[in-house]
């Protein structure tokens, strides 16, 4: 299986809006009808705080979704525990259809790091993978280095002294950079915050002089507010053509994080059925693809059985990397 980055012309000609306006939608809405599925509003937790780009984007499929199945999508936000408190509240949750939640990448992350309420392969339905993040190392504007070569050097000479923010303990926006210092020989002090929104309210107050997080702080490097010295992804992002990514600078670092809606254990087929063509749909939706724009966030679209099984290759992969990092003495013993 391979993630699938796709535009919108590229979404109609995989087939994913033929699948959906054609006999799988009705399908699809016969199954509703007849379960009476959904008959009342659905609840999707964003495991993030309110005001930042991953509210909004979830808020944006929320609204979306909401039209495909007649009822309210209803976004409860609740941040922390570096985003996995959505996956944890599904162990409490019916598996009715009618509590969701994103999952993000630290669901996969976080059991290999401290104990944790939930197995994220076995008490959890993968419903739809939808889209991911760009990640990027952003600077203040009178920090002592323009250049991520420039933040190496740095840091070599200032062990310690060089602090940044991230998204909490276990989030790719801590980890990568964690892996990135553990092969270029530095070590940088982290400050977790419960969200990107924070994070730039710190580094916009002059708290802090190096944040890692999604491109939320893009505004503020077009604004000339902030420096942005580097992107995490394979190639340049098409926003920012002349901030060369981590691997052009010469290490091999590379980041992505695809997510999607998840829901508790032991689904109906048929609601998870309703559910995923109701949130595939909104990858055709243009304000969704205006709001992923926005935030610079690529289509990743997963079908329910795809993104089972990027569980469970993902919480694998997040094992060995975690082991790597435990080995620097950056995490805590578990």
């Amino acid at each position: 299986m391979t993630l699938r980055h796709l535009n919108r012309r590229q979404l109609l000609q995989w087939g994913v809006g033929a699948s959906l306006t054609g006999a799988s939608l009705i399908g699809a809405q016969r199954v509703a009808a007849q379960d009476r599925f959904p008959s009342r509003p659905i609840t999707l937790i964003a495991p993030w705080p309110v005001g930042g780009g991953s509210d909004a984007v979830m808020r944006a499929f929320a609204e979306s979704a909401s039209r495909v199945l007649g009822v309210p999508v209803v976004v409860d936000n609740k941040p922390g525990v570096g985003g996995t408190l959505g996956a944890s509240a599904m162990m409490h949750a019916k598996p009715d259809g009618y509590t969701l939640t994103q999952l993000p990448l630290g669901v996969y992350r976080l059991p290999h790091m401290q104990k944790m309420p939930f197995d994220p392969v076995k008490d959890l339905t993968h419903i739809v993978g939808l889209t991911g993040y760009t990640f990027g190392l952003a600077a203040t504007l009178d920090a002592p280095f323009k250049t991520l070569k420039e933040l190496v050097a740095y840091a070599k000479a200032h062990p310690g002294q060089v602090a940044y923010g991230h998204t909490g303990t276990g989030t790719t926006p801590h980890l990568a950079i964690e892996e990135f210092a553990l092969k270029v020989g530095i070590v940088l002090q982290d400050i977790p915050f419960k969200g990107t929104a924070d994070i730039l309210q710190s580094i916009l107050g002059g708290h802090i002089a190096l944040m890692s997080g999604t491109t939320e702080f893009a505004p503020h490097v077009r604004a000339g507010k902030l420096r942005l010295l580097a992107t995490l992804g394979r190639e340049r992002n098409k926003a920012f053509p002349d901030v060369p990514t981590v691997k052009e600078s010469g290490w091999e670092t590379v980041t992505e994080s695809p997510f999607g809606i998840g829901g508790p254990k032991q689904m109906d087929p048929a609601v998870v059925k309703v559910l995923h063509d109701a949130f595939a749909n909104t990858l055709q939706d243009t304000k969704v693809l205006e709001t992923l724009d926005k935030y610079y966030q690529p289509v990743i679209y997963m079908n329910t059985a795809d993104y089972t099984q990027y569980a469970s290759r993902t919480l694998q992969q997040e094992k060995a990397t975690i082991e790597r990092l435990r080995v620097a003495g950056k995490l805590p013993a578990f």
